[in-house]
């Protein structure tokens, strides 16, 4: 199906996901400047009323780069929404994203049909992300608009399936939007995740590594050094299931290859689970495609070369193609 109206200006189909601590107002600019869709979870301005000054300049940033470039409009932008109970804020932070009539709402870690009808209220579009099919269903019963299968490799809080056997069983049923996460650092993996039926490629640890990023230097180099060998999957940090860097665990004091179980009843996203490291600020999160990033750049120069390495895929492909035919 055709994708809606708001994603008319994208140069290339790509969500960049919001990453906790990581994503701010100078990294969604300048994603969506560049063409993709930028994101943040809400939870990142803090105090809370810094929110609504984040999404202030936002919008009027983007507006003037409208006005300065209408030959090359920015791409809309995102905010992630924590729908489980420990948010505390999420009622107070919907109603500053319904002032600013936030185009594109990502929620996560519960869905809520009356979140999805106050977002259609002011004409936004909700995605919702989802680790297994299940939990696709019951997202589209509520009311989402499109899902966000987050597949095995992904960074952060991530699922354990295949993106093969994720997306399968939702397109035997959904015809709806969908942005694919797990991996997905390169043009070809963007093209890919197309080849299996996703609208967009949703890309999250290639932007930590971006002069844009709000994250340590040590952060931004671990990425660039690291490979998918270096990525441990634990819920310790969280409750929640995610994709961890070695090294920081390591340099947290903790044995990567021997990390107890945390109690998934007593999630909190902001602390250390059940240890004393606290997930992001100590433990770093990141995906298994880390191994396509080499070298920090800003986001302008990534998506340049992404869309470089998407566009020769896609030639590539092309040509395979019609040598089939011969």
């Amino acid at each position: 199906m055709p994708l809606p109206p708001l994603f008319a200006n994208l140069r290339l189909p790509v969500i960049g996901s919001p990453l906790f601590i990581v994503s701010g107002p100078d990294l969604v600019i300048a994603q969506c400047k560049a063409g993709i869709v930028g994101s943040f979870p809400a939870l990142n301005a803090r105090p809370s009323g810094m929110l609504d000054e984040w999404l202030h300049r936002i919008t009027e940033e983007l507006a003037a780069h409208n006005r300065a470039h209408p030959e090359q409009p920015a791409a809309p932008f995102a905010v992630n929404q924590i729908v489980h109970k420990s948010n505390a804020r999420l009622e107070e932070d919907l109603g500053v994203c319904a002032k600013w009539q936030v185009p594109l709402v990502i929620t996560s870690l519960g869905a809520r049909e009356d979140l999805n009808q106050a977002v259609h209220g002011w004409g936004g579009i909700v995605l919702h992300d989802v680790i297994n099919n299940r939990f696709a269903h019951k997202a589209i019963e509520k009311g989402a608009d499109g899902l966000i299968p987050v597949a095995a490799g992904a960074g952060g809080h991530a699922g354990a399936l295949s993106p093969f056997a994720l997306m399968q069983e939702i397109r035997s049923w959904f015809e709806g939007l969908i942005a694919l996460s797990g991996s997905i650092a390169s043009g070809r993996s963007i093209l890919a995740a197309q080849a299996m039926g996703a609208d967009f490629a949703y890309i999250g640890s290639p932007w930590i590594a971006t002069a844009e990023a709000n994250a340590d230097d040590s952060y931004k180099d671990a990425i660039v050094a690291g490979g998918a060998d270096d990525i441990v999957y634990t819920n310790l940090f969280t409750g929640v299931h995610g994709n961890y860097l070695r090294s920081s665990i390591v340099a947290a004091g903790l044995d990567p290859d021997d990390l107890p179980v945390s109690d998934p009843s007593a999630m909190n996203f902001g602390s250390g689970g059940n240890s004393k490291a606290k997930a992001w600020k100590d433990v770093w999160g990141s995906g298994q495609g880390i191994g396509a990033v080499s070298k920090v750049e800003s986001v302008a120069e990534r998506v340049e070369r992404l869309a470089a390495e998407y566009d020769m895929a896609r030639a590539e492909l092309a040509a395979k193609a019609r040598l089939a035919l011969v």
